[in-house]
């Protein structure tokens, strides 16, 4: 019971702090509007973001922060949306953390009084960061990344929170933050080792902030596949989101919540949690129709938005 008792509680909370997100959707199309981030519809169902700061090699700035976490809380809510495919303008993916962020927010806290408020003052700077990285994983919907060239920093810490991960043949990565005296403190140490599997290779980027290239991506389990450029990655990556949108999307959230659930999780929570998803979520509509088109062998049916 008390197993049960946190699992409701769990979902119950999650689905408060997604609808308290600010929404910034157009009233033309719906689709929202940000200053550092750009986003179409190139397919139905099929919402493409991308990092939109090419002239700053797309670097993180407090407003980018910001608006990943209220983007991807508005596509988790919007059920126009089903999967999301997220890439970067520009010559490079990301550069990571601007500079100037850094400089900016060690200036602010120099100004303070004491250690317990300059503690509190890094403490609310690096949970916002973080909430902007963690807003993908929150995100309902998978999300789908396309890395070209440098991913760095704060780029390594987005793409572990997406689903499926594909690169360029260009793309390098660097998990940049020793070389600059602190520790990755926005989602990669958390993340990488569980996506790789392989705690002697994470500790080793980490420790060393080396570069690795997208065949070492590849090996690793790090990128799903490595394709000879950008557009061809992102072409791939649009046509699986298309294939995933075309799904139940009962199916597929309830999937997603299940595997972020179970990812931090004994496999006998996971377990409980999925009985209690499916308990609800199996008496909708989609699950006779899925099963009488795959009993007929018809076309996949129109599912209704989530």
């Amino acid at each position: 019971m008390t197993s049960f008792i946190k699992t409701f509680a769990f979902l119950t909370s999650s689905s408060l702090r997604r609808v308290a997100q600010p929404r910034h959707f157009s009233t033309s199309t719906g689709v929202p509007q940000f200053e550092t981030l750009a986003i179409t519809v190139p397919k139905k169902h099929v919402f493409h973001v991308e990092l939109n700061r090419p002239k700053k090699l797309n670097t993180f700035n407090k407003a980018m922060w910001r608006e990943l976490n209220e983007c991807f809380s508005s596509l988790s809510n919007n059920s126009e949306c089903r999967v999301v495919v997220l890439s970067g303008q520009g010559k490079h993916f990301t550069g990571g953390i601007e500079i100037n962020s850094l400089v900016e927010m060690a200036a602010e806290a120099e100004d303070l009084p004491d250690v317990a408020r300059k503690a509190r003052y890094h403490y609310n700077f690096i949970k916002y960061a973080q909430d902007g990285i963690t807003a993908l994983e929150d995100c309902v919907k998978p999300v789908l990344t396309v890395v070209h060239n440098a991913c760095i920093g704060a780029g390594v810490d987005l793409v572990t929170a997406c689903d499926i991960r594909y690169c360029s043949q260009d793309a390098w990565f660097q998990v940049k933050e020793v070389d600059v005296g602190l520790a990755a403190d926005v989602g990669t140490l958390q993340r990488l080792p569980k996506i790789i599997g392989n705690t002697s290779i994470a500790r080793e980027l980490c420790y060393t902030g080396r570069k690795f290239d997208a065949r070492e991506a590849s090996e690793i389990g790090f990128v799903s596949k490595v394709f000879p450029d950008k557009d061809t990655a992102l072409s791939h990556a649009l046509q699986v989101a298309e294939d995933v949108a075309s799904k139940s999307p009962v199916a597929v959230q309830t999937t997603k919540q299940s595997l972020v659930y179970s990812q931090s999780r004994p496999n006998s929570d996971g377990l409980e949690h999925i009985r209690l998803l499916n308990s609800v979520m199996n008496q909708g509509e989609d699950l006779p129709k899925a099963a009488v088109a795959q009993a007929t062998k018809s076309p996949p049916p129109d599912y209704e938005n989530l």
